[in-house]
């Protein structure tokens, strides 16, 4: 699916509508270049989600657990950029919380996916040219394994 985002949001609203096919146990890797709207679009994940805490970028914390604030998933914020192997992933024990919680991985790609049969993939992508003040993205997002098999996210 090919989402024309004309602003940051859009990313937000994108974040909220995805939330609304999220349960516990999935697990969203955010792929793009830096600026491109991964933290933007997991502050609308955690929106719809309802979770508590700020969603800010977790790139020196590494992850950061956001709970929810009513009968829904918590949300798992990773930040992946500083992570260079899949040691260093298996250190951060994402595998403990997965099943009871969102997990939003930035960065996450061909580090993560293994923790998971099914997996989300939310590719954001600055057109060109688009630099200079210029908000617009545009978003595919992919589903991957048997959780996402005929569903629309």
């Amino acid at each position: 699916m090919r989402i024309e985002l004309p602003d940051a949001d859009a990313t937000r609203a994108l974040g909220e509508r995805l939330a609304a096919s999220l349960r516990a146990g999935d697990l969203v890797v955010l792929v793009g270049d830096l600026g491109a709207g991964k933290t933007t679009l997991t502050q609308g994940i955690g929106a719809g989600l309802g979770v508590r805490g700020q969603i800010a970028s977790p790139t020196f914390i590494i992850a950061r657990a956001h709970p929810s604030l009513g009968d829904g998933p918590d949300l798992v914020h990773v930040d992946a950029y500083r992570i260079g192997s899949l040691v260093e992933v298996d250190a951060l024990d994402l595998d403990a919380s997965l099943e009871d919680s969102v997990t939003v991985v930035e960065w996450g790609e061909g580090l993560v996916e293994q923790l998971s049969e099914s997996w989300l993939e939310v590719r954001l992508e600055r057109p060109r040219g688009s630099e200079g003040g210029d908000d617009s993205r545009v978003a595919h997002v992919i589903g991957h394994g048997p959780r996402w098999e005929g569903v629309q996210p």
